[in-house]
């Protein structure tokens, strides 16, 4: 089968290689799409810890083509979406019930062969159910999705609060839409990109600004600002210097600032400790997606999460290294992998 293998840091290649077996308890999976992640392109410039050779490809889902000995809940043919995050179970932070900070965690497609390939194989355990007429290339969007649902769980957002989103990736606009599903009544999203500012307001963006428009945070906390004073919830999720640090600022007094964006390993941002300190300002931090894929399953289901307009670019295999390589177009939001296709 077709894989693509990062052979190395700086090294990413479609390769020919042995198609996997499943074994005791495992599954193997037909790719039928596999979402692009800014992590895949920090893994490959070695910005993220990763353990290649190994087929990347974290947010996937497919047809289950064969069932290995033991395999009790699934069966050939059934349409699943794979939670990526693989804990031991025995570690401290697991017995703890911390299982994202597991101790010996191990990723599909970071630590373990992923879903840039034709086929996956992953433990049932990791296995989530999708039914059979829902659009296969919606159910690469659970991953990313369960990992803003444990964001949200974090803040603890009630009903009536206000919300400030930094970044209009798909991380952005799926944090928006959680966001107005759990009763925010202002959302005001930030980012420079035109397109992606109208998309916002079209899944539920009460306003959206442009940071590249003068004083972001005067413009948004000031007396006649949008949110005079600040959010509830600021939800940082560009992975950038310049929202990082205008996370905190963001937030009103007694508020919260969580940050679902990925900045390269070992970099480094300035805050005032002062100022969250004067404010009783939350900084929150959120690392994927303990206990939420299932839900997130369910949320792209039933469609009350809207993923048709975050998808940019259908590509095959063998354009995906180059994909993954350069930075996003434009205006991209995400772009899929489609194994077969040309």
């Amino acid at each position: 089968m077709k894989a693509v293998r990062l052979q190395a840091t700086g090294q990413l290649h479609l390769c020919e290689v042995e198609r996997p077996a499943p074994g005791p308890g495992e599954l193997l999976v037909r790719i039928e799409a596999c979402g692009i992640c800014g992590t895949d392109r920090h893994i490959f410039h070695g910005e993220f810890p990763s353990k290649p050779p190994v087929t990347l490809g974290h947010e996937f889902a497919g047809i289950i083509e064969t069932v290995g000995p033991g395999v009790t809940d699934f069966r050939p043919g059934m349409r699943v979406t794979g939670d990526p995050n693989i804990f031991c179970g025995g570690c401290e932070e697991c017995r703890r019930g911390r299982v994202n900070l597991c101790r010996n965690l191990r990723a599909i497609g970071i630590h373990r062969d992923g879903g840039f390939a034709d086929y996956v194989c992953m433990p049932q355990s990791q296995a989530f159910a999708l039914p059979a007429d829902l659009d296969p290339l919606h159910g690469a969007f659970c991953e990313p999705l369960a990992c803003c649902i444990h964001g949200v769980d974090l803040a603890g957002l009630q009903a009536g609060a206000s919300v400030i989103v930094l970044g209009g990736g798909v991380i952005g606009l799926l944090t928006l839409q959680l966001a107005r599903l759990a009763g925010a009544t202002r959302v005001v999203l930030v980012t420079r990109s035109p397109g992606k500012r109208r998309l916002a307001e079209s899944l539920g963006a009460t306003a959206t600004a442009d940071p590249g428009d003068g004083d972001i945070i005067a413009r948004l906390t000031d007396a006649d600002g949008l949110l005079p004073g600040g959010a509830d919830v600021v939800f940082e999720c560009a992975g950038v210097t310049d929202t990082m640090q205008q996370a905190p600022r963001l937030a009103r007094r007694g508020g919260s600032a969580v940050i679902l964006g990925v900045m390269p390993q070992g970099a480094k941002i300035e805050i005032e400790p002062f100022d969250l300190l004067f404010r009783e300002v939350r900084l929150i931090s959120s690392f994927v997606n303990p206990f939420t894929h299932g839900r997130a399953a369910d949320l792209i289901a039933t469609g009350r999460i809207k993923v048709e307009p975050l998808i940019s670019r259908r590509i095959g295999l063998a354009e995906a290294p180059e994909a993954i390589i350069n930075p996003a177009r434009g205006g991209e939001i995400r772009v899929l992998v489609i194994p077969g296709q040309e």
